[in-house]
């Protein structure tokens, strides 16, 4: 099987746009529908079903994808096994728009002669993280560890506190405000669809309890692009978006970002690594974290007691 059509196959899938895998790949988009092309004729099964509004899994893709997945992670094995501290420090940054990617991105541009490989494991839970971790597929991920206890092997360090703003559009009643309190927040629904990770649901199940919120996670997720329309369109809905996560939008959407005050609630983030790990770019990183959150962490935040 042509391990460059299944990590295409597994871009796709993640992102749900074949332009948007295929500039991760680095090839054109009809590289990319080429490449799936060739897996769906080998396999003799449509693997997506194309929509106006991208890629979406159909039932065989679905069944294939955990698949894929295991067979990327064991050539990935296999490479490493012969090529031992030559290939690029490999972070798992969850999602290319939030926290942790921001802050991966200043460090390459302090460093811009290291290599490094980004992923995305957006649609994996914390547990198979660390499971990458421990086998050495990656060399870090940012996670919550909320409820988890870390193998013997690995090692973690809260790093980022990802300060919360209220996402709306111009007509929701809170539009204008400089600031918002988590106090002026329990008579408006915060509107966060598509959550399947149980750390953020804890996560936000923890927040909504601890300030009497109304957090809505139910329903599924069709996209950035499609939330944030639908919140500039709407004067009721609203949602939270990291400080340090980047959302690009059309102009006339209108939309406004209003910092989260008195207190400001954060979603921290570990680094976690292996602590055997001797790839000579990973102590970098973390010295580089370190210091980071050493100067940008303050005492007026909240966070659940169940943080590590």
């Amino acid at each position: 099987m042509d391990l460059d059509a299944v990590r295409t196959f597994v871009a796709v899938a993640e992102s749900g746009q074949f332009q948007a895998a295929a500039d991760d790949l680095g090839i054109t988009q009809q590289g990319a529908s080429r490449r799936v092309a060739t897996l769906e004729r080998e396999l003799g099964v449509q693997l997506f079903a194309r929509t106006a509004r991208g890629a979406r899994l159909t039932v065989d893709g679905q069944a294939l994808l955990p698949h894929a997945r295991a067979l990327l992670r064991a050539a990935e094995r296999v490479t490493a096994a012969v090529t031992p501290g030559r290939r690029a420090l490999r972070i798992d940054v969850v999602a290319r728009r939030i926290a942790p990617s921001t802050v991966l991105y200043d460090f390459y541009r302090q460093h811009p002669g290291i290599e490094l490989d980004v992923v995305t494991l957006d649609h994996a839970d914390a547990a198979s993280a660390l499971a990458e971790i421990g086998a050495g597929t990656l060399d870090a991920t940012f996670r919550s560890l909320r409820g988890l206890d870390l193998p013997n092997e690995l090692r973690s360090s809260r790093v980022i506190d990802d300060r919360h703003e209220l996402l709306v559009g111009p007509r929701h009643p809170l539009a204008n405000a400089e600031t918002v309190t988590m106090a002026e927040l329990t008579d408006h629904r915060i509107w966060m669809p598509g959550m399947t990770d149980p750390e953020p649901i804890g996560y936000y199940n923890d927040l909504a309890t601890a300030f009497g919120l109304t957090i809505d996670t139910i329903g599924p997720s069709f996209g950035a692009e499609a939330l944030l329309a639908e919140i500039a369109d709407s004067d009721q809905l609203a949602t939270f978006v990291g400080e340090g996560s980047r959302y690009l939008w059309p102009e006339s959407y209108d939309l406004r970002r209003i910092p989260v005050v008195d207190p400001t609630p954060v979603y921290p983030l570990s680094v976690i690594w292996r602590a055997d790990n001797p790839h000579p770019v990973l102590a970098n990183l973390l010295a580089y974290l370190r210091t980071r959150y050493q100067a940008t962490s303050t005492d007026d935040v909240w966070t659940p007691d169940r943080v590590r």
